[in-house]
Order: structure tokens, then C-alpha cells, then sequence
């Protein structure tokens, strides 16, 4: 676990607490590490959890498979950040959504009723870590905003649009690369694998962009 204080220490949920303060906090809040490989669950849709869990390593997808197995991307996890907060509390219901890795991965996990529970003589920064975890959950509703706006646009050169250009926002650069090889980027934007990809190569055409697997420049036509 120590390996990771220096990550802790830069993620959302620890934000203003020091390395040393969150190695006796980790105590506190009964954390715990595991790893996963490439390809296994880290929570399976319907399951019932009791965790808030951070990814110290790797890169997990948060997707849903509907009954003839057409599978959208609902989010990336990378190292830092926080999931299934949403569904640890005791009234939450289960999760919706399967959690998977598509990198070997180590997930820390830590029990909710002790971060929510502020404990009366110990840690001073736990009602710190509290406000940390609703400044993280509104971060995270904001981005799933980002989404709906990405996947409601009509076409799907207007989704392509959207998404990339949000990349270049938030990347502060017009080339840069995404999390995503083809496939997980059209179930991302809930399109059409080979229609998304004619799409690309039409923009590319007409000057609008260039790609490289997942790496992208964008044009500013004159």
C-alpha cells in the first residue's frame, strides 16, 4: 500500500492531506488492495457492494452488455480515480453496471460506513476526506453531463465532433490521444463500429483531422 501514498496524495478524495496523515488514515478506513488481470470483473452488474474504491494501477471500463451482447462503454477509470460510490450505501440497490479491467489493475478499496463515519478521537482529516468524496461525486456527475451530450447529438459525425473536440479542451491541445482503440470509441458513443469509422476517413478527407490508432490531430480549416 505505501507504494501508492504518493498517488493518495494527488487524487480528489485525499486532496489536502498529507502522505503521512493518509498512511494512518488508511487504517482508519479499513482500506484494502487487490489486484486484477486484464479481462476480470472488479464488480459484476447486480452485484450489492459496501466499498468506495479508488484505482491506485492500471485502467478499468465501466460497461453494459444488453441481452444479445451489444456492449456500451459507459465511462474510463484511470489510476486516481474514485468509483462505485454511488452504490455503497446500504439503501443504494445494486450496481447497474460491470466493472472490468482492460489492463492488470490494483483497486483499493475502502469501507464506507467508516469513511462516512467520523470517528471521535481519531484522524483529524476525516471529515476532510468526507467533503473530498462530494466535491469527487459532483466532478463525476459532470462528466457523465459531458457524456449526454457526446451520445445525444443526431449523427454520428456530430458525436465524433463533440467528443473529440472536448478531448482538445480538456487535453489543452490539438492533437492528443484518447482511451479508447476503435471498437471501445464507437461503444463509447453508442454508434456503429464501421459506420464510425467511415465517418473518420471522411473528416480525414476533407482536412478536418488526422489519426493514428488512438491518437488524434485536429485542423482548423481556413
Amino acid at each position: 500500500m505505501d507504494k501508492y501514498l504518493s498517488l493518495l496524495k494527488r487524487t480528489q478524495l485525499f486532496a489536502g492531506i498529507g502522505a503521512e496523515d493518509i498512511a494512518s488514515m488508511l487504517q482508519c478506513l479499513q482500506a484494502k488492495l487487490r489486484h486484477y488481470k486484464k479481462g476480470e470483473f472488479i464488480f459484476r452488474q447486480g452485484e450489492h457492494i459496501r466499498h468506495i474504491a479508488l484505482l491506485a494501477e492500471g485502467c478499468l471500463h465501466v460497461q453494459r452488455d444488453d441481452y444479445w451482447g451489444t456492449r456500451s462503454i459507459i465511462s474510463v477509470i484511470e489510476a486516481g480515480d474514485m468509483f462505485a460510490e454511488g452504490y455503497a450505501g446500504p439503501q443504494c440497490g445494486p450496481i447497474p453496471n460491470d466493472v472490468v479491467a482492460v489492463a492488470d489493475s490494483a483497486v483499493i478499496f475502502f469501507d464506507v460506513g467508516r469513511v462516512l463515519t467520523v470517528c471521535s478521537a481519531g484522524c483529524r482529516f476525516h471529515s476532510m476526506v468526507v467533503k473530498n468524496l462530494y466535491f469527487a461525486i459532483s466532478e463525476k456527475n459532470r462528466k457523465l453531463v459531458q457524456k449526454l451530450g457526446h451520445i445525444t447529438k443526431r449523427t454520428t459525425r456530430e458525436k465524433l465532433i463533440s467528443y473529440l473536440s472536448e478531448e482538445a479542451r480538456r487535453q489543452n491541445s490539438g492533437s492528443f490521444a484518447i482511451p479508447f482503440n476503435r471498437q471501445q470509441l464507437a461503444d463509447f458513443l453508442s454508434v456503429d463500429r464501421s459506420a464510425m469509422s467511415a465517418e473518420l476517413c471522411k473528416m480525414r478527407d476533407e482536412g478536418l483531422l488526422s489519426f493514428e490508432k488512438n491518437r488524434f490531430t485536429l485542423f482548423i480549416r481556413s
